[in-house]
């Protein structure tokens, strides 16, 4: 059996694929967990609320280029999020036409139902990877991202 020899761009292209499988798979994993617990929400909706869980307050385009969606897209589904009172939009002090989205009271309660449930799934995405393997991949990732940037 022959190995096959990989320059750094192929190995950097393959591990884009595995990582955006990851994230299918997660992803089909979450929404099967939101249609049992609150088949209300979707995946994208989920999406901003756990950004806001750890970046409340933070506006519109910077919820956009997170989650890598346009304008529109965040608009409709930030419009979502108000209509179910899971979060409010803020006018800036400095710059009124500047939108700041904060969580109400009600979103930052899905954190109890939902980050329990997150945790597992991404704990068995673990597996029986250690610590320091998980800190050295999320290194070598944040790196990746810095060298696009």
């Amino acid at each position: 059996m022959a190995v096959q020899s990989y320059t750094i761009s192929e190995l950097a292209l393959e591990l884009g694929w595995a990582m955006n499988e990851m994230k299918s798979r997660l992803r089909q994993k979450i929404q099967a967990k939101i249609n049992e617990h609150d088949p209300d929400l979707s995946f994208e909706l989920l999406e901003i609320i756990g950004l806001l869980w750890r970046n409340d307050g933070i506006n519109q385009q910077e919820i956009g280029s997170i989650v890598s969606k346009d304008k529109s897209s965040i608009t409709y589904l930030i419009n979502n999020l108000v209509k179910r009172g899971l979060v409010e939009r803020v006018a800036n002090k400095e710059d009124r036409r500047n939108k700041q989205i904060f969580l109400t009271q009600k979103g930052k309660q899905k954190r109890k139902i939902i980050f329990p449930w997150a945790l597992e799934l991404y704990e068995q995405a673990a597996g029986d990877l250690s610590e320091e393997e998980i800190r050295n991949a999320l290194f070598l990732v944040k790196k990746m991202i810095t060298n696009l940037n």
